[in-house]
């Protein structure tokens, strides 16, 4: 790979990491409102879910696009893992910036109103995770912002490393 295909490569790479971490960002927010809001929550779930697809359909047209139809696995891992990894760094600033000047709270308010009515109880004493679900809510309110971003920044670059093979190998291709 030559100097300028490694810097168009990155270049289309941040672009579509910024435009991978919008997805992101409107399910984390579909995530937070969704804890009151079903209906938010499934959509939140499906935004998650379908976000390896809109990172393929990216590569394909990068691959299409930028180059005439032809990329190998290896170029095509690398471009999939640096969207992953731009999109991961600009939603870990995003959660920093929600929860370290917007939640206030809320978060942890909302799941503790909900285990506090009669629905919520019985769901915990069903699955006996009441002990388990104090703890958790308590590490939870002790968690700084930064590391609620620094957590989710691991694990996205984790699964952008791990889906770079399967989306690479099936994009790949030899001849336009």
């Amino acid at each position: 790979m030559t100097p300028e295909e490694y810097h168009q490569l990155k270049a289309f790479a941040r672009q579509d990491g910024a435009l991978l971490s919008l997805w992101w960002i409107g399910s984390f927010f579909c995530y937070i409102l969704g804890i009151s809001n079903p209906l938010l929550g499934m959509l939140a779930l499906l935004l998650i879910v379908v976000s390896p697809l809109f990172a393929a359909n990216r590569l394909r047209h990068f691959r299409d696009g930028a180059r005439e139809g032809v990329i190998s696995f290896g170029r095509g891992y690398a471009y999939t893992a640096l969207v992953f990894f731009y999109a991961a760094v600009l939603l870990a600033a995003a959660i920093y910036i929600y929860f370290a000047f917007i939640d206030n709270g809320y978060l942890l308010s909302t799941v503790n109103q909900f285990l506090s009515t009669k629905e919520g109880k019985q769901l915990l004493e069903l699955y006996g995770l009441a002990d388990q679900m104090q703890e958790n809510l308590k590490a939870l309110a002790e968690m700084r912002p930064i590391d609620y971003a620094v957590n989710m920044l691991s694990v996205n670059i984790t699964i952008g490393l791990i889906l770079g093979f399967p989306i690479a190998a099936v994009y790949k291709r030899a001849t336009p």
